[in-house]
């Protein structure tokens, strides 16, 4: 079935997610109705029933698309013919600027998990630990091969770095007097920093 697009050629469910993640950042994901949503869309309810089930499943898809693109990126970057540390290096840099790419998303999320069902809740949990997997083999790499160093546990390092990348939505801002890319720059030194053996 094609997707039904609006004058410009957006299709529907881009159209929807988009307004979605406009009024969940304005006004938080409890206080925004599916009317505010399907008005803000220029559609139907019965639109945004037929792509997506529910305002629920809005909120998943929010931060799954975000996550499928970080999945797809990590595992280009793990899989390239470089060395450890650029492989690495790369895989720490793309995830701070895809965040800040879509700081709404990540910000919505982080402050509206909790209302997800336990399935759906459980189905984030999977996807991001195969994320935090990939990512923490990639270390785990470099220490078998005395690369980095292996005083640190890999998952601890995982942590560190995910950490702040899960916190850029409390303080990054476009107008301040770095960019994504020299946030993402400094993040990525730091942590290899870390790693030195």
């Amino acid at each position: 079935m094609a997707k039904a697009t609006d004058g410009d050629g957006t299709p529907v469910p881009q159209r929807l997610l988009a307004a979605a993640t406009r009024l969940f950042a304005e006004q938080g994901y409890d206080r925004t109705s599916v009317q505010e949503i399907v008005e803000a869309a220029g559609v139907t309810k019965g639109a945004l029933y037929h792509y997506f089930g529910s305002k629920e499943d809005l909120l998943h898809e929010v931060y799954a698309r975000v996550l499928r693109l970080q999945q797809e990126r990590l595992d280009a970057y793990a899989d390239a013919e470089e060395p450890i540390e650029r492989r690495l290096r790369d895989a720490a840099a793309d995830v701070v600027v895809t965040t800040i790419d879509n700081l709404d998303d990540a910000s919505i999320f982080f402050r509206s998990m909790h209302h997800l069902s336990p399935e759906k809740n459980k189905q984030v949990r999977i996807e991001r630990r195969r994320y935090h997997e990939r990512f923490r083999a990639l270390i785990e790499e470099g220490q078998r091969a005395g690369v980095f160093s292996a005083a640190t546990p890999a998952d601890l390092v995982v942590d560190y770095h995910f950490g702040s990348v899960h916190h850029l939505s409390t303080w990054y801002s476009p107008d301040g007097p770095l960019s994504q890319q020299e946030v993402a720059d400094h993040l990525a030194d730091l942590l290899l920093r870390a790693l030195r053996p």
